[in-house]
């Protein structure tokens, strides 16, 4: 996020880095409970949802610790056991998955709806991603790096989502497997799939909770960081310091979403993920308009300096404006705009375009009084 001072200032820049502590956090929730559930899975309840819970988040907390290079390591290495257990999953319980519920056809503004559920969970990796790629090379080619995270994102996406849909869609079909998702969601669903294969199930079943932790421990990663670009003094705090605080967080807002409010969870990450849109627009804006695309233009001497940083307004500005019309255009179980019922949700693709325009304009005038 220090990249973004480039856009909303030394102390305006701390405003976007609150909201992306809350997704980070939302998230890591979410990937905690997930993973709890399939441990507890797994162990027919030998294991508890809670303990589950904290396993999960204790071991991400303890990859967190070990720095990038590990963080690394893990990364590079933990998606092939997990695609491999995936493949597992599928091939022994795949073919219930014909045995579809019914379900309405899809319409356009439905198709725009699901999209926005994943852009959610995929825009985000912006707020994150120059955490990471500081490390690299700086001779390293940004079309291999932009290429990589790319598809590093769209293909598990778009091949996840497609089978989490076919399972979610035969669950009220299948005897049993709808009391296994109200008990321990997408685990319990999981463990029954692989319950023809016996102990070899449940091993694949723990597999795939502790894949979770290479999103988590990432996270966590980036949580640190976050932190420290928050206050000025929070710089002097070690990191470490906060991934123990994130974590005692973390585990009991875990706990207890997994028993209360688990689904409001899910809905209140889904609704702030909006911002990350117009975010990525005005540092976008930002880097193609006023640097030319250039990182030379880039004072990387001014990054801690309010003085010879922009001001923030004009990124605050057109922020918050682009708003008045992203609302309307929002569809989402808490609130449904007057625009989104008839197009579905176009809120992300509106806060990028308006947001992008509206710095444009107040970005050009806010140079002129300035000129940072």
């Amino acid at each position: 996020m220090i990249q973004a001072r480039f856009s909303f200032g030394r102390y305006l820049g701390s405003i976007p880095v609150v909201l992306n502590l809350a997704n980070l956090v939302g998230f890591s929730v979410i990937i905690c409970v997930v993973g709890g559930q399939c441990l507890s899975a797994a162990s027919q309840g030998t294991i508890s949802n809670n303990v589950g819970i904290v396993i999960i988040a204790i071991l991400a907390l303890v990859i967190s610790f070990c720095g990038f290079r590990v963080l690394h390591w893990y990364e590079m290495v933990a998606w092939a056991p997990a695609i491999l257990m995936i493949t597992i999953a599928t091939g022994v319980g795949g073919s219930n998955l014909k045995n579809q519920a019914p379900t309405e056809p899809a319409t356009a503004p439905a198709v725009l709806s699901f999209g926005m559920i994943i852009a959610s969970y995929t825009i985000p990796w912006a707020c994150l991603a120059s955490d990471f790629t500081t490390y690299f090379s700086p001779q390293a080619s940004s079309w291999r790096i932009f290429t990589y995270s790319y598809l590093g994102l769209v293909i598990p996406t778009v091949l996840l989502m497609t089978l989490g849909a076919a399972i979610g869609g035969a669950i009220p079909s299948i005897e049993g497997w709808q009391d296994a998702s109200d008990a321990m969601g997408a685990g319990g669903v999981l463990a029954l799939m692989l319950e023809p294969v016996g102990r070899f199930g449940q091993f694949v079943v723990v597999v795939l909770a502790f894949s979770l932790l290479g999103n988590i421990s990432g996270t966590m990663y980036s949580v640190t960081l976050n932190f420290q670009i928050l206050l000025p003094w929070l710089v002097r705090v070690p990191r470490y310091v906060f991934s123990i605080i994130v974590t005692a967080i973390i585990i009991p807002v875990s706990i207890r979403a997994a028993v209360d409010f688990f689904v409001n969870l899910e809905n209140f990450v889904s609704i702030i993920g909006y911002w990350t849109a117009s975010f990525v627009g005005i540092v976008v804006t930002e880097h193609v308009v006023f640097k030319k695309g250039d990182p030379v233009r880039y004072d990387h001497d001014a990054w801690n300096d309010a003085k010879l940083l922009p001001t923030g307004i004009a990124a605050i500005g057109a922020a918050v404006l682009c708003f008045g019309l992203v609302i309307p255009c929002m569809e989402q179980v808490w609130w449904v705009g007057p625009i989104a019922k008839h197009t579905g949700d176009i809120g992300f693709e509106v806060a990028f375009i308006l947001s992008a325009l509206l710095y444009a304009v107040f970005r050009t005038i806010d140079n002129k009084f300035w000129k940072r």
